[in-house]
């Protein structure tokens, strides 16, 4: 992650903003979300909050998030934040960046104590509404991980098959868990990906998949009708199986958060409910045989971002693992062979 100064803020901000008479910041909290900086200025004795994002280091798909900020406001009724200014190539000596609206609300994930039954309800039906109106307006002719190309959103070693694309996905999370604590799952992972992955289907219709849909990425105000204020961090898109993401939202919403399987079918029904109201669904075998090959991979992936998401002295972390080792554990025995 670079080292964001001042100074930094500051040539953003005269390149790129309103007359202003001082300004103050903060990096943004919550998941593993680098870069991003949380801007207050005084323009006129008035307080304006914009949220700054610099390109990271060795990310040639910088430029495909602020694209499709536009593309899905244009196209849906999700709640995204709004792209102000975005400059590819700054005039000043910083990192390509994206300015945007400040939305209301706060991460979901910091609000879990402040959860009640209806609450999760709300948050979990609208969940499932967020990626039904993703996945019925919004389509692709292949698989594979989204970029941008002479300004046009197009897709990077795009594959016809969605079995060989999950399995190549998923073998890459794999390769990247030796720098994690869990080290030593692989072969584990990698057997039960290969008893398994015939089960997967070959074709399907490519739909766009917001692959970190994570409660870190979610603004809410917990006590609106539709809770959800923003959906954030688009970087990680795929053009993906539908199916693949109803069973990540399933496992990151409902199966590693609730123990009580009551609970957990409430809310699954309040996420297909809210799917439905955008994209016919039925969780049928199929569905319910992918399903936990689907969410290990999920975790898989959550494995390898582990460091980012637990700092070394984080009260949480030694509970965190040993919740990831059970739910490894539980999906190895889920995932048919």
């Amino acid at each position: 992650m670079q080292t964001t100064s001042a100074a930094d803020i500051e040539a953003v901000l005269d390149e790129s903003g309103p007359d202003y008479e001082e300004f103050s910041f903060e990096p943004a909290t919550g998941g593993t979300r680098a870069d991003v900086y949380m801007v207050t200025l005084v323009y006129r004795g008035t307080e304006y909050e914009v949220v700054v994002k610099f390109q990271p280091p060795d990310d040639d798909r910088f430029a495909v998030e602020p694209k499709l900020h536009d593309y899905v406001a244009d196209r849906t009724e999700i709640p995204i934040p709004r792209i102000l200014v975005f400059k590819e190539e700054p005039e000043r000596n910083v990192p390509p960046y994206f300015v945007t609206e400040r939305v209301r609300g706060d991460n979901l994930a910091d609000q879990y104590g402040s959860m009640t039954d209806d609450r999760w309800e709300r948050v979990i039906e609208q969940v499932g509404s967020i990626m039904g109106d993703l996945h019925s307006e919004i389509a692709f002719e292949a698989f594979g991980r989204l970029m941008l190309y002479d300004g046009r959103i197009t897709i990077r070693n795009w594959r016809g098959n969605w079995r060989e694309y999950f399995a190549d996905l998923t073998r890459s999370h794999i390769g990247q868990i030796d720098a994690t604590p869990f080290d030593g799952v692989q072969s584990r992972a990698e057997a039960a990906l290969e008893d398994s992955i015939s089960l997967v289907p070959e074709d399907g219709m490519p739909r766009l998949v917001h692959d970190d849909m994570q409660p870190t990425n979610l603004l809410c105000m917990l006590d609106e009708p539709d809770p959800i204020t923003a959906v954030l961090d688009w970087q990680d898109t795929l053009a993906a199986h539908r199916d693949y993401q109803l069973a990540q939202a399933e496992f990151l919403y409902i199966d590693s958060t609730f123990d009580d399987p009551d609970v957990r079918e409430r809310l699954r029904q309040k996420l297909y409910e809210g799917y439905r109201t955008h994209h016919e669904f039925e969780a049928d075998e199929r569905y319910e045989r992918c399903k936990p090959i689907y969410q290990l991979s999920t975790l898989l992936w959550r494995m390898t971002g582990f460091d980012d998401a637990f700092a070394e002295d984080d009260l949480g972390r030694a509970r965190a693992e040993f919740q990831y080792r059970q739910q490894f554990d539980r999906l190895l025995d889920a995932v048919p062979r």
